[in-house]
């Protein structure tokens, strides 16, 4: 039988969860030992966090060289220009750079896939770096699609690629190494933004970037974790999600694929609620965290109890006297502290940290990029740098994109 790279990802993380069973005939001094050494790990890891968001408390620095405000501690460089060749390597760096996430490598590195939301060529481009951060290849992993936006890792490690046009799909590429995703067309055909798996609810979860009129949807393979035929599922919201209590109840969508004179997904069940412009997802510690750029709210959805609230509400939080330096959210990434990292499609072009106790605090600033948006936040499996994406750079055009890495005293670093 002849796999393909993503047949054989699934067959490994079918092979360990088949051996996760093995933990049962561990000794009670073996597990005890376990246990001590998580609370040893969890002690370090709430330090870590401590010291991370201090640093975040202590403000901005003034503009480096690269035009970025950091904090005390925090170093940056650029590791790709749109049109222009990746250091090292043959491959010319895509315009207009945007969603994107990080996979581990077998020697200790790591690789960065990063969408192009172009409306010609669009695709995925990576970058892959090797232990000590030094980048060693760049290629495409994805071709002849058009504006893809966001998307989202899978725990099978594919990259799902989302078109954000109205029969946009979403398409399942293999980060490790140059060649052509698969398109999954049972996960609908709209404007598709981002995707976030649940691994234990065998779900996935999406955002519709569609202005006031975006869908909120779920999507459950016949056969996890294939992505090849499976239900469409679109969120009604059943109470007020400005309070406590207010809940989702998924609906089928009849017709996943609709032809450009029939009916959109969004429009196919009437209960359907419509959010303000759904954006960037991540799936962290059991929820669906995902934004609406129009209204600036961050949302969580609890997958297991089905609870919905809204986890920051920029215009609230002015009105209640707080500050609220997060407006025009987009696309979203977490952190193993429990931090939610959220980057801005305009405003004043920075990325805010939304803590577990509720505060929003600023992790960086660009400075001239006035016409451009941040994208593509995605940490490197070791926690140790973020890569990000000004879209259209300090030129303001899709050729002007940026690609950058932060370093630093994140709260994940190893």
């Amino acid at each position: 039988m002849n796999d393909t790279p993503i047949d054989l990802h699934r067959r490994r993380l079918l092979s360990a969860f088949a051996g996760g069973a093995g933990l049962f005939a561990i000794g009670g001094d073996v597990l005890a030992g376990l246990n001590e050494a998580s609370r040893g790990v969890a002690a370090r890891s709430g330090k870590t966090q401590r010291a991370f968001f201090d640093a975040l408390r202590g403000g901005l620095q003034a503009a480096n060289t690269d035009g970025l405000c950091l904090p005390t501690g925090f170093s940056s460089r650029i590791v790709a220009r749109s049109g222009e060749r990746v250091a090292g390597t043959s491959y010319d760096w895509h315009d207009a750079p945007d969603g994107g996430a990080c996979f581990a490598t077998p020697d200790g590195g790591w690789v960065y896939a990063c969408n192009a939301e172009t409306p010609d060529t669009g695709g995925v481009g990576a970058l892959r770096f090797d232990a000590r951060g030094r980048i060693v290849d760049a290629y495409r992993i994805l071709s002849g699609t058009r504006t893809n936006c966001s998307g989202g890792p899978t725990p099978w490690n594919t990259w799902l690629s989302c078109e954000e046009h109205d029969g946009g799909m979403v398409w399942e590429c293999d980060p490790f190494k140059a060649g052509q995703g698969i398109a999954r067309p049972a996960m609908g055909s709209f404007s598709h933004e981002a995707c976030a798996v649940d691994p234990r609810g065998r779900s996935i979860y999406m955002t519709e970037d569609r202005g006031s009129d975006s869908g909120f949807y779920r999507y459950r393979p016949k056969r996890w974790p294939d992505l090849s035929a499976g239900v469409l599922e679109i969120a009604e919201i059943i109470g007020d999600p400005t309070g406590v209590g207010a809940r989702v109840r998924w609906h089928r969508v009849p017709e996943p694929n609709p032809g450009a004179k029939d009916t959109p997904c969004r429009h196919q069940v009437a209960a359907a609620y419509h959010f303000q412009r759904g954006e960037g997802m991540v799936f962290h510690r059991g929820s669906a965290w995902f934004s609406t750029t129009a209204d600036h709210r961050v949302w969580e959805y609890r997958c297991a109890d089905g609870t919905i609230r809204i986890a920051y509400d920029a215009d609230a939080r002015f009105a209640a006297g707080r500050e609220a330096p997060l407006r025009k959210p987009d696309n979203l990434a977490a952190d193993a502290g429990g931090a939610i990292f959220v980057a801005e499609d305009g405003d004043d072009m920075q990325i805010v940290v939304l803590t577990p106790d509720g505060d929003a605090l600023p992790l960086l600033q660009l400075v001239g990029h006035e016409r451009s948006e941040i994208a593509g936040p995605a940490l490197s499996p070791d926690g140790s740098r973020l890569y990000f994406s000004s879209q259209r750079g300090s030129k303001g055009a899709r050729d002007g994109g940026i690609t950058f890495e932060i370093a630093g005293p994140f709260s994940s670093r190893e």
